[in-house]
């Protein structure tokens, strides 16, 4: 999380809806060591300590938090590009948008939390489980009745992992799930460019909460760098869009 971020200016910010599921968790973390967090996270020493020392700082009140649409700074993240957003794109996507999260469970866009490092396959102290089946009874109803009251269509843009923090076949039984890939042409052949893929996911969210799109019919309209939409490669609830 850059510092950068704090200058944002957002029209509010509310409380994670799992919060305090979220502070559980952080603190059966903090009781980890460096070593072990090292072995869990299978990541060197130096990082280790970095987010050992996190987590053991979690609830000073020197910590600061950050809406959640801000404070990721991965690939997806900087495609959806939130800094440049205006308060209405803000709203609309508090409204719209949700972000599958292994601390926090989910999130919506202007939901306060703290930096923190956790993996879906690992097992937190407290807990006789991964981080994926902790969550997935706590997350499926309640994620199944956000998308029905929201007319009940998903378009599905997080990793695949993501999907195991719910029971997804009950969430593909319950509501429809759009779910866009994209491919780039090689030797006429398509592939699919993990890079790229991220790219174009942040892209397409940026696209829907910029254009307001809540039509499925409207996702045929994405394009970005070259990336247009197929329709003879395409499925109702699998839209290709394909570069080169």
């Amino acid at each position: 999380m850059a510092d950068s971020v704090s200058r944002i200016e957002v029209p509010f910010t509310t409380i994670p809806h799992f919060e305090a599921k979220a502070r559980e968790n952080a603190l059966a973390m903090s009781q980890v060591g460096v070593d072990e967090l090292a072995h869990m996270f299978r990541i060197n020493n130096k990082l280790a300590t970095e987010n050992c020392l996190r987590y053991r700082n979690f609830f000073s009140e020197d910590n600061a938090a950050f809406p959640a649409v801000l404070a990721y700074t991965g690939m997806v993240f900087k495609h959806i590009g939130a800094v440049s957003f205006t308060s209405a794109d803000f709203v609309y996507a508090q409204e719209h948008l949700f972000i599958a999260s292994f601390l926090y469970g989910l999130l919506r866009p202007l939901d306060q939390i703290k930096r923190y490092r956790l993996e879906g396959g690992v097992r937190m102290p407290g807990h006789d489980c991964t981080v994926f089946d902790y969550w997935k009874l706590l997350l499926t109803d309640y994620f199944i009745d956000i998308i029905m009251q929201a007319g009940g269509v998903l378009v599905y843009l997080a990793s695949a992992e993501m999907k195991k923090l719910f029971q997804w076949k009950r969430v593909e039984r319950s509501v429809r799930v759009i779910t866009p890939e994209f491919w780039v042409m090689k030797n006429g052949k398509p592939k699919t460019v993990t890079l790229y893929a991220k790219m174009c996911r942040g892209e397409m969210v940026r696209f829907l909460l910029k254009n307001r799109i809540e039509d499925a019919e409207q996702l045929a309209g994405f394009q970005w760098e070259g990336f247009a939409f197929h329709p003879e490669a395409s499925a109702p609830d699998r839209p290709i869009f394909i570069l080169g």
